[in-house]
């Protein structure tokens, strides 16, 4: 594992960061402060967690983040699927599976999420007979397995036709050549956008409060109406996404670390 030491050049820079990041905390501590506006912080607990009888239950927010979670899994999982489908289909020498795949990336690539799962739940959904869960993990999935069809094709593109023909000289089989050769190093290659997609998606997730799918965003949305606290909600559905996406991020970088994936 590579080891990487702080200079007096990156102190600095952590320095000006820090302070950066000060000043900016004041600054809304200000204009907070400035707004005729009844702060009720003390009311936002029992929508993180409630206690009863020594006993601690998660919240409407915890809840929705549950959803969040799985529904962002269960969406990378086809991300990944639809994406190297679509890489494979990209790279082929079939007209009819370039065409496809090429049609599916751009008329992804180039509408609205929004309108996405729209789509997949008013017109596909009824005809697979899906609920609005599937249908929200199916919408996100086929969005992002666009944009990660195109990185595993740059992935694949990227490994040397040196590679390719060397395992050939030695009388593997194209099949072979393409999973014991090929995949493996496009994989170490791939892995670090794929990483920043399924962190995005988390993100992105948020969207399938469209069809009434009760995930993290959908459940603050419900607590604001009830309690008209719009800033503590919002603020609070905020810190929870950003400690999800920089706790994956974090755990991105340390397996690129641990695999020895040069720096993006």
């Amino acid at each position: 594992m590579r080891k990487r030491r702080i200079n007096q050049a990156d102190c600095w820079q952590i320095a000006a960061f820090a302070t950066f990041m000060a000043l900016l905390a004041w600054t809304v501590v200000l204009g907070a402060q400035s707004m005729p506006y009844r702060w009720q912080w003390a009311r936002i607990t029992p929508y993180i967690y409630k206690s009863f009888n020594d006993t601690l239950y998660a919240g409407p927010l915890l809840k929705g983040l549950g959803v969040t979670l799985r529904i962002s899994a269960l969406a990378s999982l086809v991300m990944l699927a639809a994406g190297f489908a679509t890489a494979l289909l990209l790279l082929s020498n079939s007209i009819a599976g370039r065409l496809v795949a090429r049609a599916y990336v751009e008329a992804i690539r180039n509408t609205p999420l929004l309108v996405q799962i729209y789509l997949v739940y008013f017109v596909l959904a009824p005809i697979l007979g899906l609920g609005r869960d599937a249908a929200g993990v199916l919408a996100l999935g086929l969005f992002e397995g666009a944009f990660a069809a195109e990185i595993i094709r740059a992935g694949i593109q990227a490994v040397p036709a040196s590679q390719r023909e060397a395992a050939l000289s030695l009388g593997l089989h194209p099949f072979q050549v393409q999973r014991l050769v090929i995949l493996p190093q496009a994989a170490r290659i791939t892995l670090p956008p794929l990483t920043s997609l399924a962190i995005s998606l988390v993100k992105h997730s948020a969207i399938v409060s469209a069809i009434a799918i009760f995930d993290l965003t959908s459940e603050g949305r419900n607590a604001i109406a009830d309690t008209f606290m719009t800033f503590e909600i919002w603020l609070t559905v905020a810190a929870i996404y950003l400690v999800v996406t920089t706790t994956l991020s974090f755990l991105a970088s340390r397996l690129e670390l641990r695999l020895d994936i040069p720096a993006k």
